[in-house]
């Protein structure tokens, strides 16, 4: 079996360690052939374990209550509650369980929803089995991995959204350098501060933005359209 990665962020930065444990997978999708085929993705000899299917939000809800997998693969078209409001409410109750979407919706409103509602990736049903494991592995290790599709409306000014206190300039550089996984020791060489400045920076964007990690930062970061540097996603040749 090869190994998975586990991942923690902390105030020194992301900290990486292999693993022989398989990552823990929810399958959330209401069609069951979609279903069987991405358990033929996500199999234990490259690092996963599928631990369970969902066919509906609220089923995708309670699944995750009683499983508690570490990320959740969900649709966003689903038969009563939708896919959105689904990883919402994970996100809500269980934030340690990550989401990455994987749908066949590529529209404006439902990238931004989705990435406001918790979901730490969004990928097209197009998606490679590389791709998506790709994607899983990422949010675990607090990275946003978005379709190249998805990446280019989020870059388009007509996402940006309303709300919340201005960033300064030295905030918005910090704001880049956190997103980027960077450790505040990081950001202090860089940006040449202090490590004391750059905790204070952070804590001001934090609060600035109504959030309570620096993860949930770079997710609001991408979705106001403050970075100037996009989180990483994978392209396609086409």
């Amino acid at each position: 079996m090869l190994p998975g990665l586990d991942a923690r962020y902390g105030e020194d930065g992301w900290s990486l360690s292999v693993s022989s444990h398989a990552i823990r997978v929810l399958i959330v999708d209401d069609h069951a052939v979609v279903r069987q085929g991405l358990r033929m993705f996500l199999t234990p000899d490259v690092g996963f374990e599928v631990v369970g299917e969902a066919a509906d939000g609220q089923e995708a809800i309670d699944q995750a209550r009683a499983l508690r997998p570490e990320v959740v693969v969900m649709d966003l078209l689903l038969p009563g509650m939708s896919g959105i409001d689904a990883t919402a409410a994970i996100r809500a109750e269980l934030p340690e369980v990550e989401v990455v979407v994987l749908t066949s919706v590529d529209d404006d409103a439902a990238i931004v929803h989705a990435v406001r509602a918790g979901a730490a990736g969004y990928l097209l049903k197009d998606a490679t089995g590389d791709e998506l494991r790709g994607a899983l592995r990422a949010a675990l290790a607090g990275h946003m991995q978005l379709s190249s599709e998805a990446a280019n409306r989020l870059l388009n000014g007509g996402l940006t959204l309303e709300g919340g206190e201005a960033l300064t300039e030295r905030e918005l550089d910090v704001l880049d350098k956190l997103a980027e996984g960077k450790a505040n020791k990081e950001i202090a060489r860089e940006l040449d501060l202090s490590p004391e400045t750059v905790k204070t920076y952070v804590k001001h964007i934090l609060d600035k933005l109504g959030v309570h990690t620096r993860t949930q930062a770079a997710v609001q970061a991408v979705t106001r359209g403050l970075l100037r540097r996009m989180p990483e996603r994978r392209r396609r040749d086409r």
